[in-house]
């Protein structure tokens, strides 16, 4: 081989191995920004999996603020709620200042982790009307709902 071709060689193995290393962190980069959405019940029964469980990993908690569970704490910015899919209740603690429309019985979307049995909440988003529910979190919780009702009508005949 001569030393022109072995110089060409050697510029495309270095090419494909730039490439490859930028694919490479580019896809650590967005698997690290990844947050999958849970309603209440698939975390506090475990179909979330036991990294979201320990508090290893972040996602994101939808569901309805619960009826009555909103709290504050005086002279300070942080907040306590609870959310709930119908089936499961959820405690949240958020540290900031909560959406304007934030309110008891409306749909929201908090995005943090698990810590001491309770979500850890980093950033909180409500929804602008009360019959609105984002599509995901409609999925997930008639996802739920069904699953409930099909393991309820197989437990009751025995």
């Amino acid at each position: 081989m001569n030393p022109t071709r072995r110089r060409r060689l050697a510029w495309v193995l270095a090419l494909v191995a730039a490439a490859a290393l930028a694919a490479t962190l580019v896809a650590m980069a967005l698997s690290r920004n990844v947050a999958y959405l849970y309603t209440p019940n698939e975390v506090l029964s475990g179909q979330a999996g036991p990294k979201v469980a320990s508090g290893e990993a972040r996602f994101r908690l939808g569901g309805m603020v619960a009826e009555g569970s909103v709290g504050r704490q005086e002279g300070s910015l942080e907040s306590t709620f609870a959310v709930t899919d119908g089936d499961a209740r959820m405690d949240v603690t958020y540290t900031g200042i909560l959406p304007d429309l934030f309110r008891e019985n409306q749909a929201v979307v908090a995005t943090g982790r698990m810590q001491d049995g309770r979500f850890v909440a980093e950033d909180v988003l409500a929804k602008h009307d009360e019959t609105y529910m984002p599509k995901e979190v409609a999925d997930k919780m008639g996802q739920a709902h069904a699953k409930h009702d099909v393991d309820d009508a197989s437990g009751a005949g025995r």
